[in-house]
This record gives C-alpha cells, structure tokens and sequence, in this order.
C-alpha cells in the first residue's frame, strides 16, 4: 500500500501523473461522448430534458454526501488510514440520509414540473449516492499518492460497460430508462472495478477528532460547493419549470460539448495541480511556477478548441446530432466563450484551496453568486439565450475575484495571468478567423467541417512555433520524453 503521509512530488511524477490523468479523461470522456451522440440521436430532446431536471437534485444530494472532505483529504500533508476511513463511513452516512429524503419528497418534485415519470427516476438514479460516498474516498486516495494510471484503467472499463447498457436500451425503446441506466451502471461499474484495482480499504475505525480537524478545512468547501450547485443548477430549475423540456435540453446539449472538452483537458491538469501544490504549500516560489505552468498549458490547449468549436458550430450539430438539435447551436456558441475561460478560474481556485485557505475560497464563492444572481435575474424576462449570455458575462466576471486573492498569496496578479494567456489566446482568434472563411465554401457540410478542423490544427500549430510559445514548446518536450521513456 502506498504510504499516505508527508509526499513529495518529483518532477517525472508530476508528469506522469498528468500523462494518465489525461488519458484517463481523454479515453472516458471520448468514449461518453461518442455514447451520448448515440444516443441524442436515438432519443428525443425531452428525454434529456428530464434527465437534467433529476441531476440537479442529485447533484446537490452528491455535495453533501462529500462535504468537501475528499478534498481536506488531499489537501492534508499527513492523512492518515484512520483519516480516510473515518470520512468514508461519515460519507456512507449522510448518504443513507439523504436517499431516504429524497425518495420520500421525490412526488413533490414531479408534482412541481408536472411529470409523473420524474419521481421512480429521481428515486432510482438516487442510488449512486451510495458509490459516491465510495468514489469520492477512492479518488481522494488516487490524488494523494498520484495513482492516476489504476484510474485510468477503473474509468474506461466503466465508461465502456454503461455505454454499451446505454445504447443497448435505448435501441430496445426504453426512452429515458436509457439514461438512467448507462448513469447508474457507470458509477456502479467504477465503484467495482476500483475495489480490485486500489489497495485501499475502508477499516472499521472512526475517529470524531480526525473528521473535526477535517472539518474545519472541508465544512468551507461544502458551504462553497452547496453555493455553487444551487447557482449553477438554477437555470436549469427555472429553463425546466418555465419553458419546455426541449428547451432545457436544447441548453444543456450546447453546454455539454465544450464542457466535455474543458473538464478533459483543464481538469485533468488541475486534479494533478491541487495535490502538487499542496506538497510546496510552504514554498510559494515554487507553488506559483507551478500555477502558471497549468494556466499557460490549459489556455493554450483550450483557446483554440472553444474558438474554433464555436466557428463550426452549425455544421458539427447538424452532422453529429442531426438538424433536430440546431436550436443548441447558439447556447453551444455561448458555453464556448464562458468555458475558455475556466484555466483562469479553477487554477486559482486550486492554488488557494492547496494554500489552506479554504475560509478566502467560501468568500469568493458568496461575492460570485451574488454578482451572478443579480445578472441571472435580470436576463430571465429577455429569454433563455439572454439567461445563457448572463451565465457568460458572470463568468468574465468571476476571473477578476477568483484571482485577487492570488495576488496577496502567491504574488500572482490578474494582470500578470492575462499576460501568460494573451499569446494563446491570440493565435487561436487568427485561425479562428481563417477557418470561419471555410463557411462560405460551396462543398457538402461535412467536407467543410472536416477541412476547418485539419486545417485549423495545422494553422494553430504553425503560429505557435512561427511565435515561439512557450507553451508550445513545453508540451513539445514533454510528449518527447513521454515517447522515449514508459510512464
């Protein structure tokens, strides 16, 4: 088993970390992608609709069942097997709580959206409380001892068993029973296969004193993420409750495609980020070349992926979801400019979570909403694309708060992050403009699409070494000692 206290991260291991852990959400959100295309275009519009409707609760239910511990655990120099199992058996708690909540008050749910089919849906996909509370603990001990690549191997198993469920029911007609069963069997099957796969194993200890000091660090975070779901899920509970459920899936469906491209690429750097930096907590010298290495990687990985995801737009969603999805084509747009952002966001957010500073994390979170609601309200009477553009100016916002702090703990400030950024981002609006040209082409949709996409790698490939990135040219390298040495 490998030893839990006082880790230090090398260099290699940081990159082999980063390696498997963009692997490991490269493979499973590539797979998941392709079973959600599949199944856009064996279902209708409305089925996803209902589907949002229900995460929503189980996603706030799934907060709870967490409570910020899984990161306390990471973020703890000396976790201990007494810390890990002590959580884990809190967790498994609160789930069996709130499952009981949320199957009794389920009716109430369906009588508010007016859809019998909303409460066996919300009472069965409730269920993976139960491995959440497991999952949350298994990829904490992931994290803490940088065993992405078991990850790897555990969600890409997962993601290939739901898929096939998924696709299988949905041929068969089971309508929205489809995507309740590809959910549940993933969680399911990840939860088994990371039994056998990590050592690690709950022992029947429980320690108040180890959940109190963790509390401390953890109970900030929780009151940060319950902020955070309620603001993000809000417009889905509104889009639900005040338009049609097509409308809400139309939203959704735009969202989903750069969120799947974002929470690949940025979030698998910033899952090794929170770990590393928490190993030179004390060395803010260190800890800030650290941040900007992952904000400089993330921009210049992301940048021209949202752009140029938001200049095809029209011809992806036709092509791969069918003309019956065009209505997402402009949410699709939106999501892209708010998610390019997201490097900026969650590497400052990472560096003050693993400074400890979890009380400046909460404060962030409350000026955010509030900033948010305000816009949020203001655009419901104008529409949903109005409420889809609120969500992006909120987010341009947010970049300002989430990096004031980093200013005063890693002498990082907004200015010097925008000056790390600015290069990519540059690049990716030139060739974002050459292959919008492609759009006036007379050749069959697809062809175009295709010669955009060759293209616009070739072109973004080119200026960067033409400007010499940085950036480039660390990437560069590290796929070259990844092609020389096995992870």
């Amino acid at each position: 088993m490998c030893q839990l206290n006082n880790l230090k991260y090398n260099k290699k291991e940081v990159i082999s970390s980063l390696f498997w852990k963009l692997l490991e959400r490269g493979g499973t959100q590539g797979i998941q992608f392709i079973v959600q295309i599949v199944l856009a275009r064996l279902l209708v519009p409305e089925q996803f609709g209902t589907i949002a409707i229900v995460m929503v609760f189980i996603t706030l239910a799934q907060v709870f069942v967490q409570s910020g511990f899984n990161t306390a655990l990471i973020q703890k120099k000396d976790a201990d097997e007494v810390d890990f199992s002590s959580i884990f058996f809190l967790s498994l708690g609160i789930a069996v709580i709130l499952y009981v909540v949320i199957f009794i008050f389920a009716p109430l749910v369906s009588n508010f959206y007016d859809d019998e089919i909303l409460t066996p849906v919300l009472r069965v996909l409730s269920l993976t409380l139960f491995t959440g509370a497991f999952n949350s603990i298994q990829n904490a001990y992931v994290s803490k001892n940088m065993l992405f690549k078991k990850l790897f191997r555990s969600s890409l198993g997962a993601i290939i068993i739901s898929g096939i469920l998924g696709v299988t029911a949905a041929y068969r007609d089971l309508g929205v029973w489809a995507l309740v069963i590809q959910q549940l069997s993933n969680q399911v099957s990840i939860c088994i296969i990371m039994w056998f796969s990590v050592k690690w194993r709950p022992k029947f200890v429980f320690s108040f004193q180890k959940v109190k000091g963790l509390f401390s660090f953890g109970s900030k975070l929780l009151i940060s993420q319950i902020i955070n779901v309620l603001y993000m899920d809000l417009r889905t509970l509104i889009i639900g409750k005040v338009y049609t459920k097509s409308t809400l899936a139309y939203y959704n469906r735009g969202e989903q495609f750069p969120k799947l491209i974002v929470t690949n690429i940025d979030g698998s750097i910033q899952s090794v980020m929170l770990p590393t930096l928490s190993s030179y907590q004390d060395n803010k010298v260190r800890a800030k070349e650290i941040m900007r290495r992952a904000i400089k990687s993330s921009s210049f990985l992301l940048f021209p992926m949202m752009i140029g995801m938001a200049v095809v737009a029209e011809s992806l969603v036709t092509i791969v979801l069918k003309e019956k999805w065009l209505p997402a084509v402009p949410f699709l747009q939106i999501f892209c400019f708010s998610y390019a952002l997201m490097p900026i966001h969650t590497a400052n957010l990472q560096a003050i979570n693993a400074m400890g500073r979890s009380d400046i994390f909460l404060k962030l979170e409350i000026i955010k909403k509030i900033v948010g609601l305000i816009i949020l309200f203001i655009s419901i009477p104008f529409g949903v694309i109005y409420m889809a553009m609120g969500s992006a100016l909120s987010s341009v916002v947010s970049t300002f708060i989430n990096a004031y702090p980093n200013k005063k703990l890693l002498n990082y400030s907004y200015l010097e992050q925008w000056k790390d950024l600015t290069p990519s981002l540059t690049i990716s609006l030139i060739m974002g403009g050459i292959i919008y040209l492609y759009n006036f082409l007379i050749l069959e949709s697809w062809l175009i699409l295709l010669l955009q996409i060759i293209s616009g790698i070739i072109i973004y490939i080119i200026l960067a070494k033409v400007f010499k990135l940085e950036s480039y040219n660390y990437l560069l390298n590290i796929i070259k000692q990844l092609m020389k040495k096995k992870i």
